[in-house]
């Protein structure tokens, strides 16, 4: 029997064009979670889709997204991440271009879900390889810089579909992936070292079949809720139907021999507490910035891309964070930059809650920078806890099962921060629209959107007085939202200060681990 040690420090000039390939993995699937929104409305008309249809547009590629990404990264911790990296980036390239020249909206469906898969093997495996290639002093600046492609590609997306959607036909949208992958492809292939668990043992796939339908049934039931309410049967079943699975789940691999992951992970409070951090983020992120985006849109009167222009000042900071968080987290440690960064988001909400219809575009800006160097602030050093916290044969399931909560948190956050906005905004409007017809009233009350719409086609005092009533409306129910958000931050942060331990326990870092571990050749 050979035994021989992998070694998976590549040069250094070859780790950081590694990371920039990673870094555009991450770019193109942030990117695509919201140039669909977009392009809805083109998309009912080229492909004559039903709303139905369109909503399964964007949850075909969540669900996909959620519920595969722990058994992807189990896959890539087992199969070699570099060779199931390149897979899903490969799958992700064809189904965009396939998706391209689609002409049903039932077959950009399936399309989407083929893209949701693809990127549930792209984002787990894109940050699980950076402790293989970079050192432990090196690895938070790394983690930043590929963390900061996957949150630029989200304000992004508006920005790049109203420029495609100008210029050329509605594919274009998905097209646009095809290059980038093959960029961030060739980049994988010659520039990222192959790492995997050296001792790897047979999948679960008992617990891979209750995980994903587990997780696919609570975010389905989280989708369908907006549009049914929670007392509905297909959004309480779904969740409920889900957790039961999810339980299952949790005790078939505290039983079996050979998890899919193991639970004994969470005996660490570093990792614990980090993903919490991950999970209060991306519940009170992702709510905030679906419900901004309508407000610059609809009650400030943005295009989609003077809409996009309008997040930049979230980019840039995030961008600022990202440099400068190496720094300060080695000065400080995970507890205070967590902590901080989790207050600092605080604050930028608060600053949101007190913008109004005419309050202009000042305050939103600078709330915006508030927010986007405070996310840099708590998530790169939340990252690199977690990764840090991982043995080296596990950072694949380890980042999936991260980034799988984080979903399920995101697409609570939408749903939940989605029910406080409509329930403020209807009772906003309420007072409104008498004199108008009940169907007239019904439909103005289902969104700012149907609202705007309608008092498009009403005599002038009267349209314009539901339009701006519905755009005051949105702007209290959005200030509501900020202040809940607000303060899941402060709860979030308090825990922060007092279970994130500062640094890690063990001096030990996964690439030294990983490099000691023998193999079977």
């Amino acid at each position: 029997m050979n035994v021989t040690t992998i070694n998976t420090t590549p040069q250094l000039q070859d780790r950081w064009l590694g990371l920039a390939a990673l870094t555009i993995s991450g770019l193109v699937l942030g990117l695509d979670i919201t140039i669909l929104i977009t392009a809805l409305p083109t998309l009912s008309a080229k492909l004559s889709a039903t709303t139905d249809q369109l909503q399964w547009m964007s949850a075909a590629y969540t669900l996909a997204l959620a519920g595969f990404m722990l058994p992807a990264g189990v896959l890539g911790d087992r199969l070699g991440r570099k060779r199931m990296l390149l897979v899903g980036l490969v799958t992700f390239g064809i189904s965009s271009v396939i998706a391209s020249q689609m002409t049903s909206a039932n077959g950009l469906i399936a399309m989407r879900a083929v893209m949701g898969i693809s990127g549930a093997i792209v984002l787990p495996l894109m940050q699980s390889m950076l402790p293989s290639m970079f050192q432990e002093d090196e690895r938070q600046r790394a983690i930043g810089l590929a963390g900061a492609g996957s949150f630029i590609g989200l304000p992004l997306g508006p920005l790049l579909a109203g420029w495609l959607l100008t210029h050329y036909e509605w594919g274009s949208i998905f097209l646009i992936n095809a290059p980038v992958v093959v960029i961030a492809a060739i980049g994988v292939w010659f520039f990222v070292p192959e790492s995997k668990d050296p001792a790897a043992r047979r999948l679960d796939w008992i617990g891979a079949v209750l995980e994903v339908l587990g997780v696919t049934g609570i975010v389905y039931g989280i989708i369908e809720q907006p549009i049914r309410g929670w007392s509905d049967a297909q959004v309480w079943g779904p969740i409920a139907g889900g957790a039961v699975l999810i339980a299952a789940f949790v005790m078939w691999q505290l039983r079996t021999r050979f998890p899919l992951i193991d639970l004994k992970l969470f005996a660490s409070a570093r990792f614990s507490w980090a993903t919490v951090a991950f999970t209060i983020v991306g519940f009170a992120m992702t709510g905030v910035l679906f419900i901004l985006s309508p407000f610059l849109q609809i009650v400030q009167g943005n295009d989609a891309q003077g809409t996009g222009i309008r997040l930049l000042p979230l980019i840039a900071a995030m961008m600022v964070g990202a440099i400068s968080t190496d720094w300060m987290a080695k000065r400080f440690g995970a507890k205070i930059m967590v902590a901080s960064g989790m207050l600092g988001n605080a604050v930028g909400m608060l600053m949101l809650s007190r913008v109004g219809v005419d309050t202009g575009y000042g305050l939103v800006a600078a709330a915006l920078a508030v927010i986007g160097i405070s996310i840099a602030f708590t998530m790169v050093p939340a990252l690199d806890a977690i990764l840090g916290s991982l043995p080296a044969g596990e950072t694949g399931a380890g980042s999936a099962l991260t980034r799988t909560l984080q979903n399920i948190g995101s697409s609570f956050g939408v749903a939940i921060m989605g029910s406080i906005l409509n329930g403020a905004y209807q009772a906003g409007l309420s007072s409104h629209l008498g004199g108008l017809p009940a169907t007239v009233q019904s439909a103005a009350q289902s969104s700012v959107a149907v609202a705007a719409a309608i008092a498009r086609h009403l005599p002038s005092p009267l349209g314009a007085r539901l339009l701006r009533a519905a755009q005051d409306a949105y702007a209290q129910g959005m200030s509501e939202v900020m202040v809940v958000s607000a303060a899941m931050m402060v709860v979030g942060a308090v825990l922060m200060a007092l279970f994130l331990p500062a640094r890690a326990l063990r001096s030990e870092t996964p690439v030294e681990a990983l490099e000691r571990e023998p193999v079977v050749a």
